[in-house]
């Protein structure tokens, strides 16, 4: 089934790494004065963290009208659900390049639909570390966002498992959590902090 971005940009899906190869800063937008500001930088993923089902079409438009790749956080986006519905819902509503969430189900399904699928994980300790592992054994989301992504070792140790492209995200302060991200295995960072975009 072909993506949004194939059917209404006439652009092939790009896989995960060749995204964060050209932008491995990742905007992530939490209101209306972040989103116009990632306008001006040269990320060219932005990762959508806030709106309702009577506004991301046009949080998304606004997106791709700047030529960038529209990430939605299904779970933080008000009045969707927790279902697979969710991720319909964007795929035919918005021109969304694909979703974020918590939920494995609708990443898997957001993949099978020809979205771009990220698992954002919190590893809080080690049945969370477990849990990614076999998440990322079941099925093979497009990339990981890692929370927080602060934390090196971490990051080293699911490098260690695998390929999937991980993202570091949460608490990302300065340009020295970004270095240490990329040293311990990053592909891309998302941070909310905007002068962080401009680097």
């Amino acid at each position: 089934m072909e993506s949004q971005l194939e059917k209404e940009w006439g652009v092939e899906r790009m896989k995960a790494m060749e995204l964060f190869e050209s932008s491995p800063v990742i905007a992530a937008v939490k209101d209306d004065k972040g989103l116009h500001r990632c306008f001006d930088s040269e990320c060219q993923v932005v990762f959508i963290l806030y709106g309702t089902i009577l506004n991301i079409t046009d949080i998304v438009r606004q997106i791709k009208e700047h030529g960038k790749i529209a990430v939605a956080h299904v779970d933080l986006i008000q009045g969707l659900s927790a279902k697979e519905v969710a991720v319909d819902y964007i795929r035919t509503n918005t021109l969304a390049d694909g979703i974020i969430s918590t939920k494995p189900l609708l990443v898997k399904h957001a993949v099978e639909s020809g979205l771009l699928g990220v698992q954002r994980t919190f590893l809080i300790d080690s049945m969370a570390m477990s849990t990614t592992k076999k998440q990322i054994e079941s099925f093979r989301p497009d990339a990981i966002e890692i929370m927080p992504g602060i934390m090196p070792k971490v990051l080293q140790e699911i490098r260690g498992f695998t390929e999937v492209p991980i993202i570091a995200g949460g608490l990302i302060s300065d340009k020295k959590d970004i270095m240490a991200a990329f040293s311990a295995g990053a592909d891309a960072i998302s941070t909310t902090k905007e002068e962080l975009w401009f680097m």
